[in-house]
């Protein structure tokens, strides 16, 4: 099931495309796994997620028992396990190809899809433990007339009511209310609801995680539709009210496929993976947008090849303030031909940008597709489609796991950064064992140290919004965002 080289995704046809960059100093680039096929292979738009055990899980689209895609984990060092095989039920029930990624749940389980198999052959949606038990909870184009949409392949997101959110990108094959796409919502049980079903004007084929904001609306991106055919953004409301914000022309980006974030500046940051003000890749090479919650919309930097093009995945802020993303070609990895290898990039909110690294193909990887992850010891994750040791995939590698440090201090995150008082919140991190205090936004709160990387703290009466700190033998810890507490 190994795609050839040059396999595309924008609009409906399915691409790889890829990005790059130029050194610069203090970081440290290491390749940490490589997969060989029967672990996995082809780690594709899928971020790395961190689990209350401080390992990080991901998914790959080919490879394994079934040559179908996996679920994996590994760790911090490097160790790399396969969890699950997809297709080793009868007739793929349990789905295979992944294309998406994983969202962690504050019980330590994960949730993710498939892009294809299940009981009609259109995807699932499966949650499975850290040891890898498996269990499929919905079967896309199960309901009438398939309005639950089909082949999904942007990973869910954990809402602030603890349901997951999420869009199945579609199919011509699929009927008229599901062919370019849908939103829905699931239940931890596996109750599915779908949200919104594009119809090509407000939309088409949706391909990057949506984002929940401070406000509590959900935004996210099209890679087709909308005014000029070119992508859109979008929002939907509480109340499952969706409104086209953006229509990409070309000029201002063309087919936005990876996640938006919301900075500390509440504004959204995004890339596209073509168009632009360079003509130097059929298309346009791919831009970095930043986008009001009013929808106003800045192209901040177009690629140009030498910097990267074809950005499939997203951004994120790191807690140095910069944006850190990924190209999937370009750059100057000359084992890959005239397309280069990909980059790791860094970004600032005022449009200064500079290339962290240049992949090389095997050994070091080629062409990431994925989101970074930054892990609450300071470094960043992520992966790489090809490359890496193994000859199990022929001469291109079978893929890689690799990190990036930037030398950024550890600091707390949260399985989900919003809640009520009196709710349990899951606190992730380093060095919890013998923590002291708890605290949101100098309010101390009841906690229970559950692991040395993970903590449950009740969110305490009076808490507001703001940073929390958990003070530990080595020293006090702030989160990098502020937890948001809701009526």
């Amino acid at each position: 099931m190994r795609k050839p080289s040059g396999w595309w995704i924008v609009f409906f046809s399915f691409v790889i495309l890829a990005t790059s960059t130029v050194a610069a100093c203090a970081q440290t680039f290491t390749t940490l796994a490589s997969f060989d096929l029967t672990d996995g292979a082809d780690p594709e738009y899928g971020p790395l997620v961190q689990g209350l055990d401080g390992n990080y899980f991901g998914t790959t689209y080919d490879g394994g028992v079934s040559d179908a895609g996996t679920v994996f984990q590994v760790s911090a060092e490097g160790t790399l396990t396969s969890l699950y095989s997809f297709c080793t039920q009868t007739s793929c029930a349990d789905g295979f190809l992944t294309w998406a990624g994983l969202a962690l749940a504050s019980n330590g389980n994960l949730f993710g899809l498939t892009f294809n198999g299940g009981a009609h052959s259109w995807g699932t949606v499966f949650t499975t433990t850290p040891l890898g038990n498996l269990t499929t909870l919905h079967n896309f184009c199960s309901l009438n007339n398939c309005t639950d949409g089909g082949a999904p392949q942007t990973a869910m997101i954990l809402g602030a009511d603890s349901n997951f959110y999420g869009t199945a990108y579609g199919g011509k094959a699929l009927p008229p209310a599901a062919k370019h796409g849908t939103v829905f919502k699931i239940t931890p049980d596996g109750t599915l609801t779908t949200l919104h079903a594009f119809s090509g004007p407000d939309g088409s084929a949706p391909t990057g995680p949506m984002v929940q904001a401070n406000n509590g609306n959900f935004y996210g991106t099209t890679a087709g539709g909308g005014a000029h055919g070119h992508g859109t953004v979008f929002e939907l409301t509480a109340a499952d009210k969706l409104t086209t914000l953006h229509s990409f022309s070309g000029p201002d980006g063309s087919g936005p496929v990876g996640p938006m974030v919301q900075a500390s500046d509440g504004n959204f940051y995004g890339t596209t993976s073509q168009g632009g003000a360079n003509n130097n890749c059929t298309g346009g090479c791919g831009t970095v947008f930043k986008m009001t919650p009013g929808g106003k919309l800045s192209t901040l930097h177009s690629f140009d090849g030498t910097d990267g093009s074809y950005v499939i995945a997203g951004l994120i802020q790191g807690t140095d303030g910069n944006l850190y993303g990924v190209t999937e070609e370009g750059g100057n990895g000359i084992a890959c031909g005239n397309f280069g290898c990909g980059t790791i990039f860094q970004i600032t909110t005022g449009a200064t940008l500079t290339t962290l690294h240049n992949f090389q193909g095997p050994p070091d990887g080629s062409f990431p597709a994925a989101t970074l992850l930054q892990a609450t010891n300071g470094i960043f994750y992520g992966t790489s489609i090809w490359g890496g040791t193994s000859s199990n995939c022929g001469t291109v590698g079978c893929g890689t796991v690799f990190s990036l440090s930037m030398g950024l201090g550890p600091f707390v995150s949260f399985v989900n950064r919003v809640g009520k008082v009196g709710q349990m919140a899951e606190i992730l991190g380093q060095g919890f064992t013998g923590t002291t205090k708890v605290s949101f936004k100098g309010i101390s709160a009841s906690f229970t140290v559950s692991s040395d990387t993970s903590l449950a703290a009740t969110v305490p009466a009076g808490a507001t919004t703001g940073y929390v700190t958990v003070t530990t033998p080595s020293g006090t810890i702030n989160s990098n965002v502020p937890f948001r507490v809701i009526p």
